[in-house]
């Protein structure tokens, strides 16, 4: 991102930014807080820069077309589907695509990981609630999705987050709010070990979103859309596929 950009406004700041280069292809990756409207104007100005050959969502396939569905406004910013509807009603290309889990692949995976580090029957048991919930959001959108397409409904499968400052604030309000945001968010995370579980589940999406980036950049310049806590992660493993 270049300094220009930076001055110009501040929710495009560089450091919620990750460009990995390769020879196949770059990919860039835009860290974002769910729903806040500094993210969504970020994820839709990088888009636009980037005019990526895919644009990549941290989202489940599933759940792709509901987000489609919510960019098909001529609303700017769409009303629902926060940074990712925004992303998607700013790219130029139709290669859109859904890199989280649940999948059949992601699944398999995830049970590879317990084998692996021979996890407690308590891990393994607490993973699941995790992973159904995960699954049953996942279902729904793709069911909202079918719905909306035969009919002239608007369907949100989930309430859209409340923010301190929302789209019609100043860019240095909504900035502000979002580091403060993150802050707390890096804050909380730094203070508390996660359970075991949790870092399973964590550690295998990273992985697994990594993964499918690297795949997506052999046809071309990726742009990803990914939540704030996963952007170091997700990039350092996108490196190690160099």
């Amino acid at each position: 991102m270049s300094s220009d950009d930076t001055h110009s406004d501040p929710r495009l700041n560089p450091e919620y930014v990750r460009r990995v280069r390769s020879d196949d292809g770059d990919v860039v990756l835009v860290g974002t807080v769910h729903d806040h409207p500094a993210s969504a104007y970020r994820a839709r100005t990088v888009v636009e820069r980037e005019s990526p050959t895919t644009l990549a969502l941290e989202a489940p396939p599933l759940a792709v077309p509901l987000f489609e569905h919510h960019a098909a406004t001529e609303r700017t910013p769409p009303a629902f589907g926060g940074e990712m509807s925004a992303a998607i009603q700013a790219a130029d290309t139709d290669r859109v695509v859904g890199i989280d889990g649940p999948t059949v692949s992601f699944l398999r995976r995830l049970v590879g990981r317990l084998w692996r580090d021979r996890a407690s029957l308590a891990t393994v048991r607490a993973t699941w609630p995790a992973l159904w919930t995960a699954t049953r959001a996942a279902v729904t959108a793709r069911l909202a999705a079918t719905l909306v397409a035969l009919t002239t409904l608007q369907i949100a499968v989930d309430t859209p987050t409340a923010y301190d400052t929302d789209r019609d604030d100043d860019p240095d309000s909504q900035a502000a709010d979002e580091r403060d945001r993150v802050r707390t968010a890096t804050a909380m995370l730094s203070a508390f070990e996660p359970p075991p579980a949790a870092t399973v589940r964590t550690g295998t999406r990273e992985q697994y979103m990594a993964d499918r980036l690297a795949t997506l950049r052999t046809t071309g310049d990726v742009v990803a859309i990914v939540g704030m806590a996963h952007l170091d992660a997700v990039a350092a493993r996108l490196r190690e596929h160099d």
